[in-house]
């Protein structure tokens, strides 16, 4: 019988968060959702709004418990080269109030949406998401870290157009690891692989599950 837990999402009304939340809460986990006042309406039917702001530990701390399992979803829109200063003040500051916020209240598993590393493009968001990775490392947090590249869904499509490029860069020994590393993974598959890894969280330490990881990913 599938274990219930105890979920505090943030990015909960996001790309990812707006479909994971419904789908932990058909599952039969208790759902919190951080978001500003403003976006309290967008929280799923069935899922606790908490008001707070991502960026700022100590307005959520007190509401994250012992043995939650905290997701963290929050993430500049449409990462561009052009967004870096952002990805500076909005992803990695996030994600470190995140990591301080389930130090503090002694949560049981961390699960972190990173991206695909290392990278020959993109190099401000990959530096960004590494020292989020790092910041879970130092705190010894028991985590999860999903390492996509880009994920494919409803207003994400246009990299469709590379799957014959990735093809043949799969084919060619001297490319082929940094294309399944760099591999693209629907929206569907990104889903699953969240749901089962706060499902079946790691024994201990830290657990990466990269592109192929994400793909492979099923539920019970």
């Amino acid at each position: 019988m599938r274990e219930t837990r105890d979920v505090f999402v943030t990015g909960g009304t996001g790309y990812i968060g707006s479909r994971l939340v419904p789908m932990l809460l058909a599952r039969g986990h208790r759902v919190r959702a951080l978001t500003r006042a403003a976006s309290a309406g967008r929280v799923a039917t069935g899922a606790t709004p908490l008001i707070g702001d991502a960026l700022d530990a100590d307005t959520f701390v007190g509401a994250v418990r012992a043995g939650d399992t905290l997701v963290h979803l929050i993430g500049t829109p449409h990462p561009s080269p052009a967004k870096a200063a952002e990805f500076q003040r909005v992803d990695l500051a996030s994600i470190r109030a995140s990591v301080t916020a389930a130090r503090k209240a002694g949560v049981a598993h961390l699960v972190y949406v990173s991206v695909a590393q290392p990278a020959p493009v993109m190099h401000a968001y990959v530096a960004a998401r590494a020292a989020g990775e790092a910041a879970i490392h130092d705190a010894g947090l028991r985590a999860t870290i999903l390492r996509p590249w880009y994920v494919v869904g409803p207003g994400h499509w246009w990299a469709v157009a590379l799957i014959p490029v990735y093809a043949v860069a799969t084919l060619i020994p001297s490319t082929r690891d940094g294309a399944r590393r760099l591999g693209l993974v629907t929206i569907g598959q990104m889903l699953r692989a969240l749901v089962s890894a706060l499902e079946h969280p790691p024994a201990g330490g830290v657990r990466v599950v990269d592109v192929p990881g994400i793909r492979r990913a099923q539920l019970e």
